[in-house]
């Protein structure tokens, strides 16, 4: 598979404090991999620096091939990189669609002179989105009302908009009930598999990463400690002492 994204000795510093400490990896075309650690390991530092809203001390980001590092937010949007947050962003008396609207017109460029024709633009394409996320039955409900699943949902559907290659998924199924975590990273897996995209997420619910993620990354301090499939992660000394202290945890994800 083709590398589409590339970390190299990724540092970051607060006052002399390493919040991330060395870090490289590289994300492929079609691959859906994970990023744990506990709280405090670098994960959204980390998050943060490949999508341009943190500068990195030293190292470099490099997307396919070309380097990003320094770029901002918006031109690394530009480029075909999507992003999801841990608490979600919608505009509460809009519509479900017209959310998506709304992300499309920012796509296509179409900010500025709109005006009352807003609602019209795009609504096919947004209907499509939505129907990919299954979400077109509520198209029309304000998302005022939408269950906290849903709108995390419609968040991967505006997030989709402008077509990425890359998606970067911090935390997205936090806040959400046990079984709809399963079915949110099925979804993920199922538009991996759909579109060719490549996904990167953070996770704290370790079903989650283990019946979904291709490949598993631990942070712990700052620094990347193990790098490999599902069983690798698992069986690794390292991460059972200081991620799941000795391994219990991971035990009883493997026997369920």
């Amino acid at each position: 598979m083709t590398e589409i994204l590339r970390a190299d000795t990724l540092r970051k510093s607060y006052d002399g404090f390493l919040a991330v400490d060395g870090v490289s990896f590289s994300v492929r075309e079609g691959e859906l991999k994970a990023l744990i650690g506990p709280n405090g390991a670098g994960k959204s530092t980390c998050f943060n620096m490949l999508t341009g809203q943190l500068k990195p001390s030293s190292g470099e980001v490099f997307l396919r091939g070309a380097r990003i590092t320094g770029k901002r937010p918006r031109e690394i949007w530009r480029l075909g990189v999507g992003r999801t947050f841990q608490i979600t962003g919608t505009y509460a008396s809009m519509s479900v669609a017209e959310n998506v609207q709304m992300a499309l017109i920012s796509h296509h460029r179409r900010l500025f002179g709109f005006g009352a024709r807003a609602w019209k633009l795009y609504r096919a394409e947004a209907l499509d989105l939505l129907r990919s996320v299954a979400l077109d039955d509520q198209a029309d409900r304000p998302c005022s009302v939408l269950a906290y699943g849903d709108l995390k949902r419609l968040e991967l559907a505006i997030a989709l908009s402008h077509r990425p290659r890359l998606l970067l998924m911090d935390e997205p199924t936090a806040g959400m009930a046990p079984s709809a975590r399963i079915d949110m990273m099925q979804l993920v897996a199922d538009v991996v598999r759909d579109q060719g995209l490549s996904v990167l997420f953070t996770e704290h619910d370790m079903d989650v990463v283990f019946a979904h993620a291709h490949h598993i990354m631990v942070l712990n301090r700052g620094k990347l400690i193990a790098d490999g499939n599902a069983e690798a992660v698992r069986n690794d000394p390292r991460v059972q002492e200081v991620y799941l202290g000795g391994g219990t945890l991971f035990k009883e994800a493997r026997d369920a």
